[in-house]
């Protein structure tokens, strides 16, 4: 039977570069690849999925309401579906992933952040840790060397931003890949020096 898969990480722990690994593994092996990114990622601009270290594949856009289902009958069909970005699903869209896995026998792997630059939980992320089959972690270093599990947001100064939207994409120039210690310290330090 075939699994709804979650392979998450912080920041810069090369999500995308293994998904597009993950894919071309499969289409070695002569196997049809649905690559899905949501729409609401637009760093990129397009259909395009690209990581840090050069990799890049055209993928189907899938909108905030979108169905995968739909998407799997535009291209023809699937062997096995990649998403790319996943927190950005809807708990909607996740459970639909999760029954295309069981009821049509087509893995499912997502890869995406569990959390957003507070520490909470996005909803797709959650979802996906309620209903996955098979969940693993993506390492990633803090600048310390601890394993980094918070996407420090940046604000132009460089100062660590731990209040606002949810969403706001960006990359090496707006997150860092932090320890939870090292990211209280530096929000402690910065709340220090607003109060001298």
């Amino acid at each position: 039977m075939a699994k709804l898969y979650f392979k998450y990480g912080s920041m810069g722990s090369s999500k995308t570069a293994q998904a597009l690994i993950t894919k071309f593994n499969y289409e070695e092996r002569n196997m049809k690849v649905l690559l899905v990114k949501p729409s609401v990622d637009t760093r990129v601009g397009g259909t395009t999925v690209s990581s840090r270290i050069g990799l890049s594949a055209e993928a189907q856009l899938l909108s905030p309401h979108g169905s995968v289902k739909q998407l799997l009958e535009k291209v023809g069909g699937a062997q096995v579906i990649i998403v790319d970005e996943a927190q950005f699903l809807s708990e909607e869209q996740v459970d639909e992933l999760g029954e295309i896995a069981m009821f049509d026998d087509i893995p499912v792997l997502c890869f995406g952040l569990a959390t957003d630059f507070a520490t909470h939980l996005f909803p797709g992320s959650k979802r996906l840790f309620e209903i996955a089959e098979s969940i693993s972690e993506i390492k990633s270093v803090c600048s310390c060397g601890a394993k980094a599990t918070v996407n420090a947001r940046l604000d132009d100064h460089g100062n660590v931003v731990y209040t606002g939207a949810q969403f706001y994409l960006g990359g090496n120039d707006r997150y860092l890949p932090m320890c939870r210690k090292c990211w209280l310290n530096r929000i402690k330090r910065q709340e220090e020096l607003d109060n001298e």
